[in-house]
C-alpha cells in the first residue's frame, strides 16, 4: 500500500480509503439496501488489515448508524486509523435529509459523532455539501472553534467548488476537498485539482468506481434486480440510454485491464490515482472480499500507453454520452 501527504497537513493517507456509505443501512434516501452490521465491521477489519489506514463516513449515512457500526468496529478490532466523517445533512422526524449548517447545529453534530464513533477527536471533519450557502461563514466558524478545542484535527469541504473554497479560506485553512471523481465523472480536472494543488489541499475524492458502474458486474437484469431502497434504482445513469453506453465502455476497458493482471475495478481506481493531486481514493465496500480486491488498486502504476488507450475510450464514450 503507498502513502500519501494530506496537502498541507501531517497526515499520511494510504491511497486506499474505506467509504462506509452502504455501512448505513437500508430504508433511508440514499441508501444502498439493507446492510448485515457484522459484514460492515468484518469490512472495516479486512481493510485496517490490508494497510488503509483511514476510514471515510458521515453523520447522514443511516442516520447516524455508519458511524456507529464504525464505532463498534474499531472498539472490537482495538486499532484506531485516521477517521473522517462529515456534517451539515441533517433529517427530521419523517426522514426527510435537508441541509443546515448553523453555528448551533454544526457543534451539535459533531458532539453526536463523537459519541457515536466512540472517540475523543476526529482527525478530518468535512462539511458534507454547501448547502444552505448562506451559513458556510457561519459552519466554518465554528469547525475553527471546535479545532481550537481539539475536537477536531483539521476541517475539510466536500462537493465545494473553487470560489467556496476560496471564501473560506479567509476564516480558517482547508485541509482537504472531498469531489467526485471517476472516468464516467471528470468535472473535477476542469477547475478543483489545479486549485488544490496550487492552494495544497488535499483531494479525497468518492466514487472512483461510479457507484459500481465501473466493476465489470453492472447488467440490465443487476440494475432491475436492485431493491427498492437502493437509491441507484433512481440515478439516471443507471437508466437508459446511460446504462447501455456505459456497460460496453466496460467491456472495452476489460480488454486493458486484463492485459494488466487487473479487474475492471483496480483499473478505475489506479487511473483517479494516477493523478498527482488525488491524495486517496475512497472506496466503499459493503464485504470482506469487496475491500480484498480494490486495496490492490493502491500499488498499481498505468503506463502512459494504458492511460493513452483508457483516453481514447473516454473520448468516444464523450461523443456517444454528449
Amino acid at each position: 500500500m503507498q502513502y500519501r501527504k494530506l496537502g498541507w497537513t501531517n497526515l499520511e493517507l494510504s491511497t486506499i480509503g474505506l467509504g462506509t456509505w452502504a455501512h448505513g443501512g437500508g430504508n433511508w434516501q440514499f441508501s444502498w439496501g439493507s446492510q448485515d452490521d457484522a459484514d460492515s465491521i468484518a469490512t472495516i477489519e479486512k481493510a485496517l488489515d490490508a494497510g488503509i489506514n483511514w476510514i471515510d463516513t458521515a453523520a447522514v449515512y443511516g442516520f447516524g448508524h455508519a458511524e456507529e457500526v464504525a464505532g463498534r468496529a474499531l472498539k472490537k478490532i482495538g486499532k484506531r486509523p485516521i477517521i473522517a466523517t462529515k456534517c451539515g445533512r441533517v433529517w427530521d422526524a419523517d426522514g426527510r435529509i435537508y441541509g443546515r449548517l448553523t453555528r448551533e447545529s454544526v457543534r451539535k453534530e459533531c458532539e453526536d459523532s463523537l459519541r457515536r464513533l466512540e472517540v475523543e477527536v476526529i482527525d478530518l471533519y468535512q462539511i458534507h455539501r454547501p448547502d444552505p450557502e448562506n451559513e458556510l461563514e457561519e459552519s466554518w466558524e465554528a469547525i475553527s472553534e471546535l479545532v481550537e478545542e481539539g475536537k477536531i484535527r483539521y476541517a475539510g469541504v466536500s462537493n465545494f467548488n473553487v470560489a467556496q473554497m476560496d471564501h473560506l479560506r479567509g476564516i480558517h485553512p482547508i485541509a482537504s476537498l472531498q469531489p467526485p471523481y471517476s472516468m464516467l465523472n471528470r468535472d473535477a480536472e476542469n477547475e478543483l485539482l489545479k486549485y488544490c494543488a496550487a492552494s495544497q489541499i488535499g483531494v479525497v475524492v468518492y466514487s472512483p468506481m461510479q457507484k459500481g458502474l465501473l466493476t465489470g458486474k453492472v447488467t440490465p437484469e443487476w440494475v432491475a434486480g436492485l431493491p427498492e431502497d437502493d437509491h441507484r434504482r433512481r440515478d439516471p445513469r443507471f437508466q437508459e440510454p446511460w446504462l447501455s453506453n456505459n456497460i460496453q465502455l466496460v467491456e472495452r476497458l476489460k480488454e486493458i485491464a486484463l492485459r494488466n493482471r487487473l479487474t475492471v475495478s483496480q483499473l478505475a481506481i489506479a487511473w483517479v490515482l494516477r493523478r498527482p493531486e488525488v491524495t486517496s481514493a475512497i472506496v466503499g465496500a459493503r464485504r470482506p472480499e469487496q475491500i480484498e480486491e480494490t486495496v490492490g488498486a493502491g500499488d498499481v502504476t498505468l503506463s502512459e500507453e494504458d492511460q493513452r488507450a483508457i483516453e481514447d475510450l473516454l473520448s468516444e464514450y464523450a461523443l456517444k454520452v454528449g
